[in-house]
């Protein structure tokens, strides 16, 4: 099935620092490199590199070529990506000598989608397949609205994270994808055992998957709710981890996978993520994740399966 990836391209300046740096604080990184990015990018490329058949639309800064060669080089069809005049979006991004991240992000192109362009790019990629969202773009919701309307699946990653989501028409998702931050503030509880309950009240209709860091994930669908744990490895720099989670995922539910095969794809491919540095640049090759699992190279996760 095709996915059709309407979503935000980042220049991403990588800052390798000890520690995040605190208010008021000035201090010199370890190092500096330019990598390709946004969680858009990200998720195009690792939902390719799985093997799924991916269009991404989007508006291209006039310093952003290297984006849109970069998704090209991995296989992402980029016919619908079109120059504009703004600069690309970008990101300031400290990893620290745990492998966490802090980002800080400047939207440029990714917040100049037009109703205009938005309707022409669902008239040519047709009716049958998935479209993929995160909220890095404007117009969102419009997104989801018309994309229903046409019988698309949508599927969106709410993140990052703010009111604006709030806003969306949540309930015309075939998936909402979020981590246990974006779970809580999406469902407005503080405990992670209930995200899922209240979000299945509220968007009865939608399927949920709910990421949650070093405790794995669970994905409720069906009336079934379905959690795997995650792997023990040594962290380099989790930048591109949840999008590669998300590419690999959606590749399961679209060839047949299941949730059981769909979630130990994931979490494998994650595992190899964070083991490298960059965003786009770290997402493994099917083939890669294949050979992991045929070779035992992660302990084994069991999935569990609980009637909700």
């Amino acid at each position: 099935m095709k996915i059709l990836n309407l979503g935000s391209l980042n220049i991403d300046y990588v800052y390798r620092v000890d520690k995040f740096l605190l208010p008021g604080e000035t201090k010199s990184s370890i190092s500096m490199n330019t990598h390709c990015g946004g969680k858009g990018l990200n998720q195009s490329i690792a939902a390719a590199k799985a093997g799924n058949e991916v269009y991404h639309a989007a508006y291209l800064g006039k310093n952003g070529e290297m984006l849109k060669q970069a998704m090209a080089d991995n296989g992402v069809n980029v016919d619908m990506i079109k120059d504009h005049e703004e600069t690309s979006g970008h990101a300031i991004i400290q990893v620290d000598d745990n492998g966490q991240n802090c980002i800080l992000l400047y939207g440029g192109t990714n917040q100049c989608l037009t109703k205009e362009f938005i309707d022409d790019v669902l008239d040519k990629f047709g009716n049958e397949g998935l479209v993929l969202l995160q909220n890095e773009t404007n117009l969102v919701g419009y997104i989801i609205d018309k994309a229903s309307e046409k019988g698309l699946q949508v599927a969106l990653n709410a993140a990052p994270m703010n009111d604006k989501v709030l806003e969306y028409p949540l309930e015309k998702l075939s998936w909402l994808i979020v981590n246990e931050v974006e779970g809580r503030q999406i469902a407005g509880c503080d405990d992670d055992n209930y995200i899922i309950d209240v979000l299945n009240q509220r968007y009865p209709k939608c399927n949920i998957l709910l990421t949650l860091g070093s405790r794995g994930a669970c994905c409720y669908a069906d009336g079934e709710l379905h959690t795997i744990g995650c792997h023990k490895v040594d962290v380099v720099d989790t930048t591109a981890a949840g999008d590669t989670f998300t590419g690999y995922f959606l590749y399961g539910m679209l060839n047949g996978c299941g949730i059981d095969e769909s979630l130990q794809l994931a979490t494998t491919a994650s595992a190899i993520c964070v083991g490298k540095n960059g965003a786009a640049d770290s997402v493994p090759l099917k083939s890669e994740v294949d050979a992991a699992l045929a070779e035992g190279k992660f302990d084994k996760l069991s999935v569990t399966v609980e009637k909700k």
